[in-house]
């Protein structure tokens, strides 16, 4: 077997998600008895362990980085997870920490059980790259002053952590505007993810910023929440159209949300886009398969998994360089569910804006 082989081929085989090999091999919870059972047979079959590099964690030798994310399904069940952004992720991180012949060592944290895992984790690589809502901002300024800490969406002002993220404030406000100027919408809604997404909350304001800008009144809180997750998104829109009057496009903080909220809205026979507009964040792989094809903001996710770990490598050669902030660039993608009539100009199926 050889040995580059990775957790995505452990996921692939078992059908399951990076995030679920991660929480069984880890002993973590979330997951059915069949799955852990399954997770385990198949690593066993392909001889896989967790970060291909056990063999060297007892010597603690150098040529590991860390990279944490949230343990983001409690039940195991699909509907529950929103792996992609985070699988994405991964992938970049893995493929810049390759490139520099470093392993990466994957933990899901959860809970007081995720914050035992994440210090033990500290303690075996030479840096740590953790994504928001992971660990809480104390737990965060302790680690990063023992080792060298990039963060991943959660930006911290003055001294604190080095930090990637992705400009969702403006790619929120060009979508929101979007559907202002081409489409006339002056109803517009914005579905959030979790309370505690720095994320979410960006997006809210590149919302808000939009309808500030056209004159339109300015909300004080998002319409809803669907979690960042497909069941979320479906349930929201769902009690949204339930409720009534209904908003005429809703904003989804992003894409599974998105989709979820198409579902439902087909199943109560209201058209997409003729009766309600609706558009995602991400542009993940499915986005341009779903009917109608999802407009949504593509933003970087494998490169921010590469940019985070080329950060934390230089951090890690020289801890006295200045402290880094980047901020990479979010793209408008035009399909049909805001109304646009367009022809496919790319693989991606979308017009890019």
């Amino acid at each position: 077997m050889a040995d580059r082989l990775t957790i995505y081929e452990v996921a692939r085989r078992s059908g399951v998600s990076t995030a679920t090999v991660s929480r069984v091999m880890a002993d973590g919870k979330g997951f059915s008895a069949a799955t852990r059972e399954r997770v385990r047979a198949t690593a066993a079959e392909l001889g896989w362990v967790p970060s291909g590099t056990a063999r060297g964690l007892a010597s603690r030798r150098n040529g590991i980085v860390g990279l944490l994310f949230p343990d983001l399904g409690n039940s195991g069940e699909l509907a529950e997870e929103s792996p992609l952004y985070v699988d994405q992720v991964i992938r970049g991180a893995e493929r810049a920490a390759t490139s520099a012949a470093h392993a990466v060592l994957i933990a899901a944290t959860h809970t007081t059980a995720g914050r035992e895992l994440a210090f033990m984790v500290a303690g075996k690589v030479d840096g740590l790259v953790i994504m928001a809502r992971c660990l809480s901002e104390p737990d965060i300024a302790v680690l990063s002053n023992s080792l060298p800490v990039v963060v991943l969406a959660n930006r911290y002002s003055g001294d604190g952590p080095d930090f990637v993220g992705a400009d969702n404030r403006s790619g929120s406000r060009a979508i929101t505007t979007h559907l202002i100027h081409v489409h006339a919408h002056t109803d517009l809604a914005f579905l959030a993810g979790p309370a505690d997404s720095p994320d979410s909350g960006e997006r809210f304001a590149g919302f808000c910023e939009a309808l500030d800008e056209a004159d339109l009144p300015v909300p004080d809180a998002p319409i809803a929440s669907g979690g960042f997750t497909e069941t979320g998104g479906g349930a929201a829109v769902a009690a949204l159209i339930a409720e009534g009057p209904r908003p005429r496009a809703i904003v989804c903080g992003n894409d599974e949300m998105a989709i979820g909220a198409l579902r439902v809205l087909r199943a109560a026979k209201l058209r997409v886009p003729a009766d309600l507009a609706v558009t995602g964040f991400d542009d993940i792989g499915v986005a341009q398969h779903v009917r109608p094809a999802l407009t949504t903001v593509r933003q970087p996710m494998r490169a921010l998994g590469e940019e985070a770990v080329r950060i934390l490598l230089d951090r890690i050669h020289n801890r006295a360089t200045p402290r880094a902030s980047v901020v990479l660039p979010t793209e408008l993608v035009i399909r049909r569910s805001c109304g646009c009539r367009v022809r496919p100009t790319s693989a991606e199926g979308g017009t890019r804006r």
